[in-house]
């Protein structure tokens, strides 16, 4: 009798979190079409290639910001954390800053988007790779010294690029801060390709390891127990989080709190820690937010406000309000 209500009430955890992905999946798809058609007047020759390499951009960053969040989480045993604590968005700031007070801020227009897209990408996963074999192949450390040392450096690459900025004339300094600012409208496309090989060569390293992710988030000492390679398995799933969070910085510039909003509202809707269940649920959310929220920027708003601001503000709360539970508890 027992047995059969632990079926009965995992069958019906089971079936309300398809239905969840099912309602997701349909808002996100009604997201898109919306994005596709709404207000569109002119050729569809036009305009569908237009507003499609648009949306795949979205799409594609949605999804790095999610998985990437959701796995950095996993690894830290920690969910209000996110890829952003390791000091990536400032160091994008920092190459940019570097890139107007050495070259003058001309350079971020004149230089070519493959090479820029090509330099910041080298630059951050070079930079994550660096940590990560500091810490974890010359001498394993703890996680958490990991996530000191990546705030320490951010505030370290923060304050060479106030440092820098406060040396730059007022023109060249307005221009910077256009590319600092995260922008999900002004995506460049011509990237796209690319983008989306680097990301699907992550995604396929992370389905080879999908089956250690749900051990790993019991944290490491049930992991080793378990029989994981805990030492490999963390440095690849940071490694693949440096690839993702990098594509996606490259392509619309440092966001903070987005992926912490995504990835909560994707554990809450499914009312699980399963990655399976939580990731897919994760990127849904992310593309409607996005897509959507693109979508209610132009067509109603009439782009009299920034998208990501309103994302942020959003993920700002989210994170606001967990701090607050836990200091509760």
């Amino acid at each position: 009798m027992a047995e059969a209500m632990v079926a009965l009430e995992r069958r019906a955890g089971l079936s309300r979190q398809v239905l969840v992905l099912l309602v997701l999946g349909a808002l996100a798809l009604a997201s898109i079409v919306l994005f596709m058609t709404l207000g569109a007047r002119g050729s569809w020759s036009f305009i569908l290639p237009f507003r499609g390499k648009k949306l795949l951009a979205l799409i594609l960053v949605a999804y790095s910001i999610a998985v990437s969040t959701v796995l950095f989480q996993t690894v830290a045993n920690n969910r209000i954390l996110t890829p952003s604590i390791m000091g990536f968005d400032q160091l994008y700031i920092l190459i940019q800053t570097a890139v107007a007070y050495f070259l003058g801020a001309h350079m971020l227009a004149l230089m070519d988007p493959n090479i820029a897209f090509a330099i910041q990408l080298v630059l951050m996963v070079g930079f994550s790779g660096l940590l990560f074999y500091w810490l974890f192949v010359r001498s394993e450390r703890s996680l958490y010294l990991l996530i000191l040392v990546g705030i320490v450096l951010g505030i370290f690459f923060r304050s060479l690029s106030n440092f820098m900025q406060r040396m730059l004339d007022p023109n060249a300094f307005q221009v910077l801060q256009d590319t600092l600012f995260a922008s999900f409208n002004d995506v460049d496309t011509t990237l796209l390709g690319v983008s989306y090989a680097i990301v699907a060569l992550a995604s396929l390293v992370l389905w080879r390891m999908w089956h250690v992710l749900d051990v790993l988030s019991l944290g490491r000492p049930t992991a080793v127990n378990l029989g994981v390679d805990h030492k490999r398995a963390v440095v690849i799933l940071l490694v693949i989080v440096s690839v993702l969070v990098s594509v996606s910085t490259a392509l619309v510039g440092p966001r903070t709190f987005f992926g912490l909003l995504v990835a909560t509202l994707g554990y809450l809707l499914m009312g699980t820690s399963k990655h399976r269940w939580v990731i897919p649920a994760a990127v849904l959310m992310g593309i409607i937010c996005l897509v959507g929220g693109q979508t209610l920027l132009e067509r109603v708003f009439s782009f009299n406000t920034a998208l990501s601001i309103i994302i942020e503000f959003l993920g700002g709360l989210v994170f606001i309000i967990f701090v607050l539970r836990g200091a509760a508890r």
